[in-house]
């Protein structure tokens, strides 16, 4: 099927941020001497914004921590979120061929709207047409909530029959699925297709180039 409108979860689908986000959780809670959690805890936990992943980052019982730790992984991570961060091979030709091909393109994220805007300029200036973080002082709720997925298909006059998501979770497959949109979910990100198929993902991807013949 042709979609008119491509939307892209940012992390773990464009975006390879884990180390960049890991290393921003270990710093806060080093610096409240808490221990430290692995690559592979971090990959669990992310996926509902970075408020979800500093909750769960804390070790049991040191909730009461959390104001302080989640202010100091903000602080690090607005200075080191590039640093090791970058995008998935295959992913800037991938972007390039559906804008070349008419498909209006967006990333939506449950990031912090601020730090999705600085990421997405630094590495696809000029790709997307629309960008949009977390925005729920707004009032759009986050995903898997609909809100944000209509307020873009607005923006650009489609309909969801006219739109495909593309995103790697489990949060992801309830997105679309809650906004009436067909997914297109990756194996490349920060979940196995194991996991994505016992979530309910029916169409998975194995390299950003199969994606253009999906949405073209």
């Amino acid at each position: 099927m042709s979609y008119r409108l491509a939307i892209f979860d940012l992390d773990g689908t464009v975006l390879d941020t884990i180390d960049d986000l890991t290393a921003s959780v270990n710093w806060a809670l080093t610096a409240s001497s808490l221990p430290t959690r692995s690559r592979e805890e971090v990959l669990r936990f992310v996926g509902n914004g970075i408020k979800r992943l500093v909750e769960l980052s804390l070790p049991q019982g040191e909730q009461d921590a959390f104001d302080r730790v989640f202010a100091d992984f903000k602080v690090h991570y607005a200075l080191h979120a590039a640093d090791r961060t970058k995008p998935y091979a295959g992913v800037c030709d991938m972007l390039s061929a559906l804008r070349a091909a008419g498909v209006r393109l967006a990333v939506l994220s449950n990031k912090a709207d601020g730090a999705v805007q600085s990421l997405v300029n630094t590495y696809f200036e000029g790709v997307f047409h629309t960008v949009m973080g977390e925005r729920e002082n707004e009032g759009v709720k986050r995903k898997p909530a609909p809100d944000a997925v209509y307020a873009i298909l607005d923006a650009h006059g489609v309909t969801p029959a006219e739109a495909v998501y593309i995103g790697d979770s489990d949060v992801d497959i309830m997105t679309a699925r809650n906004a009436g949109l067909d997914a297109i979910l990756v194996t490349w990100g920060f979940r196995s297709a194991a996991f994505l198929r016992e979530k309910g993902a029916a169409t998975l991807v194995d390299h950003p180039e199969q994606l253009l013949s999906l949405i073209l």
